[in-house]
Order: structure tokens, then C-alpha cells, then sequence
């Protein structure tokens, strides 16, 4: 089980393509533990997924994949559900859209924190948050299959300049 951690979201300095690296190899990896295939085109479309690093709708997915001149919407609806049956990728249900899962291969229910004003996103994975649900659920006689949490607001740069914009319009007088 995780512990609760400070999540950050993707500074300016990340380093994409290490990243990139580093969450292949970690799909990679956990294909090859659960004797599954990573396909050239699953891998394309896992990558897809992570390429922004904000939310990315199968839509969108389908028609970078129609740009590179291969996928039928069900290959790409296959493609998708196989990465999330695996924990490779994560449903944000509120915007129908899908992103890349931090901790691949380790069992947990995600939080996330979604900018409406750019689209980014951390993922948490709160077991003090889980706990909670959990424990209210099984006090009512509720029993949690699925524990999605998505959290919308602004990350801390869309605040950040959503506060330089208010001190901007605010003028100053002198009497």
C-alpha cells in the first residue's frame, strides 16, 4: 500500500523524454510479468497517452493514430482497455478521457487533480483518503469495487497567474 506523499505537477525543467523512457520500460515490464504483449501498436497508443501528459480522449487518440495511417476505432477502444486492465493507464470518467498512471503494476485507486484552466494533472494515491471511503462504505454496507477520485481546480501555475492577473487589473491610486 502507498503512503501519502507530496504530489507535484510537471514543472517546466521535467525531462520528457527520460520520462517517456522510464514509463515504457515500466509498461514493458509489467506486460512481460503478467505474460502479455506490448504491441507495436499498443505501444503507440500508450505513448500517445503519455505524450502530453494531460488527458487525452480516444478521439483524439484515434486521429493522431489515422495521421500515421493505421486504426479502426475498435483497435484503438481495444488498445485502451487492455492498457487499462493492466494499470498502464487511468479513466478520467469526468472529461472521457484517458492518462498515463504513475505507478504501473501496483495495485491502488488514484485520485486526481485536474486543472480546468490548462488541462494538467497530478495523480494522488491518498491511503488516508481510501481509507476513509473505504471505512464509510463498509459502515453502511456499501461495498467499493471501483474508487475513482477526481479533484478540479487550478494547478499551481494557472493560480499563479490568475493571481498576477488580478494584481495587474487592479490599479493603484495615489492621493
Amino acid at each position: 500500500m502507498s503512503q501519502d506523499k507530496n504530489i507535484q505537477f510537471i514543472s517546466a525543467d521535467h525531462d520528457h523524454q527520460s520520462c517517456m523512457a522510464t514509463a515504457i520500460a515500466k509498461a514493458e515490464q509489467v506486460c512481460q510479468l503478467r505474460k502479455q504483449r506490448f504491441t507495436k501498436l499498443r505501444k503507440r497508443i500508450f505513448e500517445l497517452v503519455w505524450q502530453q501528459h494531460k488527458p487525452i480522449r480516444a478521439y483524439d487518440v484515434l486521429g493522431q493514430l489515422q495521421q500515421d495511417g493505421r486504426a479502426a476505432p475498435p483497435t484503438v477502444y481495444r488498445a485502451l482497455d487492455f492498457l487499462l486492465e493492466l494499470g498502464l493507464i487511468h479513466r478520467i470518467e469526468s472529461l472521457n478521457a484517458f492518462v498515463g498512471c504513475c505507478n504501473p503494476g501496483l495495485r491502488h485507486q488514484g485520485q486526481f487533480l485536474i486543472c480546468t484552466a490548462c488541462g494538467d494533472f497530478a495523480e494522488l494515491d491518498s491511503t488516508s483518503i481510501n481509507a476513509a471511503i473505504r471505512h464509510s462504505a463498509e459502515h453502511s454496507g456499501f461495498e467499493v469495487q471501483q474508487l475513482t477520485i477526481e479533484i478540479m481546480g487550478l494547478c499551481p501555475n494557472c493560480k499563479a497567474e490568475k493571481a498576477d492577473d488580478k494584481y495587474k487589473n487592479t490599479q493603484l491610486s495615489c492621493y
